[in-house]
């Protein structure tokens, strides 16, 4: 997002638990670099999770369907007005930025701490028909959010209560600074919408590329087993609402048998992604391969549309309702035990998530080793090539090169911002989680 008007932008730096740490964070205005530093220094000395949050105007524009949106009656609406109402009767830069009712809050996760949630879910989301573009919901063609406005601590105001209605009680943490508030629950919710967001985003962004594939290919299993999968997203979405609701989702939603659908076909894209890899292993090593010969065991590799393209964004839809469903298990644990919210959502997240990181990960190592295939004609009579040979052996590497395009190999953790855009009324909308240097 990008906010290009100067000012005072107030931020809180919000801990997870009761934390000690070295009085590093000053009470005077910061610029944005000088944030960054400190938000590094906190996560390498805090003993909990610290994350910071700004508050920004909202924009004039922007599109708010591709967030999640919670009334004001929700967990996270409830802690994050009442961190502002409770921090603008001590900070006056709180209480001016905030005096509207509305604005754009936006939450940095430190990389130490996103690493948790798994490498795979907080990838950026490139722009269709845009290479190199970041796609995010807030912006524009002026540049990184914030960048000229200086940041002043907004207080030691705390968001009362918990997740669940007991313990991770909110309060200034001990022995530090009195910037720090622990804010367990904000921190917990905006974390788990903004996941959830994302993981939308991917499924969205799958669910186009497979409608205009399966129209062209006719194929009647597939068109099936891409039904079963979208069939999911009306329970997961109703799962969703209760859970950032503090209820408890029943059998009757069908989350039951959406799992199934979503775990089945996790385990369709292993059994294929088994037998790309053997094709792969099968072939000489640094010799031309024949274009007949990569696509008997990748059908359709050589055009737009294709078998094999299909049975990609079946795999990276199955992968994104898996992560939702992941975040609600995750949710519903911590919820399970108030008193010990971050750390039990951090660690059913990230145990849950190592299988779908490591099937991403398969994926795109097979696609960046065919987009570094050299391809050869198939063998026959005719000495030469045909034109109609040429033209399609050149338009067959140039597809199967852009394989490789956008795959991310970069495991590296980043830190991750989740904005909230939230209306006078104290409802919140939350957009998809993303590397904050987005």
């Amino acid at each position: 997002m990008t906010d290009d008007r100067k000012g005072t932008v107030p931020v809180w730096m919000l801990a997870t638990g009761d934390v000690r740490v070295p009085a590093v964070t000053g009470d005077g205005p910061m610029t944005a670099e000088r944030l960054a530093e400190l938000r590094g220094v906190l996560a390498v000395l805090a003993e909990e999770p610290i994350a910071t949050l700004e508050a920004h105007p909202l924009p004039e524009q922007f599109d708010r369907g591709r967030g999640i949106p919670l009334d004001a009656a929700s967990p996270l609406a409830q802690h994050l007005s009442q961190l502002i109402t409770q921090s603008a009767r001590g900070s006056s830069a709180s209480a001016t930025t905030t005096a509207a009712g509305e604005g754009l809050y936006r939450m940095v996760i430190p990389a130490k701490v996103a690493a948790q949630f798994g490498q795979g879910i907080l990838r950026p989301m490139t722009a269709k028909g845009a290479a190199g573009c970041i796609r995010g919901p807030l912006v524009d063609s002026a540049g990184k959010i914030a960048g000229a406005a200086t940041f002043v601590p907004a207080g030691q105001a705390a968001a009362a209560g918990a997740v669940g209605g007991a313990g991770a009680t909110a309060g200034v943490a001990v022995g530090g600074s009195a910037m720090l508030t622990v804010a367990a629950p904000l921190v917990l919710m905006a974390v788990a919408v903004g996941v959830s967001a994302q993981a939308d985003s991917r499924r969205q962004q799958a669910i186009e590329h497979i409608t205009e594939l399966l129209e062209q290919l006719h194929e009647q299993k597939l068109m099936d087993e891409h039904s079963e999968l979208d069939g999911c997203r009306d329970a997961i979405d109703k799962a969703t609402a209760i859970l950032l609701d503090q209820g408890r989702p029943g059998v009757s939603l069908g989350l039951d048998s959406a799992v199934h659908a979503i775990n089945s076909a996790l385990g369709a894209a292993d059994r294929r992604l088994a037998q790309w890899q053997s094709a792969l292993d099968k072939l000489p090593e640094g010799k031309a391969v024949e274009l007949g010969t990569l696509t008997k065991s990748f059908p359709g590799i050589d055009d737009h549309g294709g078998i094999f393209r299909a049975h990609l964004e079946l795999a990276t839809l199955a992968i994104s309702l898996k992560r939702r469903v992941v975040v609600l298990q995750a949710v519903e644990h911590a919820q399970s035990d108030p008193g010990n919210l971050f750390e039990n959502f951090t660690r059913a997240l990230k145990r849950d998530q190592h299988r779908l990181d490591a099937l991403e990960a398969s994926i795109a190592g097979v696609l960046v080793r065919l987009s570094g295939l050299e391809l050869a004609r198939t063998n026959g009579l005719r000495p030469v090539f045909t034109t109609a040979e040429v033209d399609r052996l050149m338009r067959a590497a140039h597809r199967i090169h852009q394989l490789g395009d956008g795959v991310v190999v970069d495991s590296r953790a980043t830190d991750v911002a989740i904005e909230i855009a939230r209306d006078d009324d104290g409802s919140v909308v939350v957009f998809p989680a993303l590397p904050a240097s987005a």
